[in-house]
């Protein structure tokens, strides 16, 4: 099968598109065929091995890729089961997470799929695992963020920011959104009260409209304690990520600092770590496909690429610039 690999840690140059084995499946595996597959920072950490602390974590690997073919968002159509897998056939639509989802085939485990809503395409299907999830996770779950509440979403134009916003509306909060200029407007039509341009204003200054009940930050530009400035008293920060190629700590750094003065603040700072399926993930797949089957959610899909140029995708990613997500056509 054709399939996105690496050999070795590096830049989006390092992949490359080869002929491979198909996976093989075990009694509790199932076998997706791919139609699309999305882009996310959690691709370019994994393919430079980057922080390089995070290489002693199990998924990483310590001096090569544990897992040499791109990917983890998916969307397609079930191939085989196992003999153990129940609820799913061949031929079923689905979405969720599969290891080396840059390829023709990859294999998975039925607890981290879900069935396909009907109206999305396989693109936009792609498109919603990891960043619905993570947004899902960081507003409701650990947000906690209730009707009539006031939520910052910090990078509210990228793939994690656009569902936030999406969903902390649906949820009945007023929301404000903070983007660059060209996503001001998609901030507002999905469903933020207010957009602040970062180019022209600095959010964490607190203005007369009051503080926030909750600020959701996926992007880690700002000192926490600026940060605090523009929560309530008793308000929750929640850091999702951040950080640059090439650091020994990155954002896991940032993130442990976090917790750390939380042990001395009133304010409740939380961290969600996104780049890997854990917890209760099926149950959080449901949720946001309810969520897109009710009208309250839809995948903001910027840029498409093939198979042949995920590099290319790659890279537009870790500059981290895209407006909603990036997604690989397979097939």
């Amino acid at each position: 099968m054709k399939a996105i690999v690496q050999e070795r840690f590096g830049p989006p140059d390092v992949l490359r598109l080869a002929d491979v084995d198909p996976p093989r499946i075990g009694p509790g595996d199932v076998m997706v065929r791919m139609h699309a597959a999305a882009l996310n920072p959690y691709d370019w950490h994994m393919l430079r091995g980057d922080p390089l602390a995070a290489r002693l974590t199990v998924d990483v690997g310590l001096t090569r890729p544990k897992c040499p073919v791109l990917g983890i968002d998916a969307a397609g159509v079930v191939e085989a089961v196992g003999a153990d897998v129940r609820g799913l056939r061949p031929g079923d639509e689905v979405l969720g997470f599969c290891h080396g989802s840059c390829a023709e085939y990859a294999r998975t485990t039925p607890d981290l799929l879900v069935p396909k809503p009907a109206d999305l395409t396989f693109e936009q299907a792609a498109a919603v695992p990891m960043a619905a999830v993570t947004a899902l996770r960081g507003i409701r779950t650990v947000g906690r963020v209730r009707s009539g509440q006031r939520v910052l979403v910090n990078g509210a134009g990228g793939g994690v920011g656009t569902f936030a916003v999406q969903i902390a509306a649906a949820l009945g909060a007023e929301v404000t959104g903070v983007c660059s200029t060209r996503n001001v407007e998609l901030v507002r039509s999905l469903g933020a009260a207010r957009a602040v341009d970062y180019t022209r204003e600095d959010f964490t200054e607190p203005d007369r409209r009051g503080r926030y009940d909750l600020v959701l930050d996926n992007v880690g530009n700002r000192p926490l304690g600026r940060l605090r400035r523009v929560l309530t008293p008793e308000g929750t920060l929640v850091a999702n990520g951040g950080g640059s190629p090439g650091k020994v700590f990155g954002a896991m750094g940032a993130l442990l600092a976090v917790l750390v003065v939380n042990a001395f603040v009133r304010q409740q700072l939380r961290v969600i770590l996104p780049a890997a399926p854990a917890g209760p993930t099926h149950d959080d797949l449901v949720a946001v496909t309810a969520l897109i089957e009710a009208g309250k959610l839809a995948p903001v899909v910027d840029r498409t690429y093939t198979l042949s140029d995920a590099a290319e995708g790659v890279r537009h990613v870790e500059q981290g610039h895209a407006r909603g997500k990036a997604v690989v056509v397979v097939q």
